[in-house]
């Protein structure tokens, strides 16, 4: 696994397998967010095998997959919910974290400044440069 660290309270990692799970508990995290869509993997990373997998260690399991060209704010609104609901840190994954920095960012827009949320994902190694305007507009609303 490759988690990277957004915030002390939200982390991103490439696709989660079942044996994982055992680290990312180890790790503090209560709440794991699957953001990658079942067509995308093979049926033993399905999103019911990682969320019976999850759940049975006792963690939170969370599943808001995302294709890219089908993004909404119904994808950022179950995002930042299910950031606001957790207990503890959350970890979200996809196929290479990306998705997760994008749903992340844009559920901070207007809680953050914009140069905040782009140094953070930045950090991370996720150039999300091109989500400003986007950022800027929604801090606005």
């Amino acid at each position: 696994m490759d988690i990277r660290t957004i915030t002390p309270d939200y982390a991103v990692t490439p696709q989660i397998e079942p044996e994982d799970i055992p680290e990312i508990k180890e790790a503090g995290f209560t709440t794991v967010i699957c953001n990658r869509p079942d067509g995308e993997v093979p049926m033993e990373l399905h999103g019911e095998v990682l969320k019976a997998a999850v759940e049975a260690a006792g963690l939170t399991f969370v599943d808001n997959p995302l294709v890219h060209a089908e993004l909404s704010m119904g994808h950022v609104e179950r995002q930042a919910a299910a950031q606001k609901e957790a207990t503890g840190p959350v970890l979200a994954y996809c196929a290479s974290g990306t998705r997760s920095s994008i749903l992340w960012s844009l559920s901070q827009a207007g809680h953050r400044t914009t140069e905040e949320i782009l140094s953070a994902t930045g950090k991370a190694g996720y150039e999300l440069s091109h989500l400003a305007p986007q950022l800027d507009a929604l801090a606005k609303k």
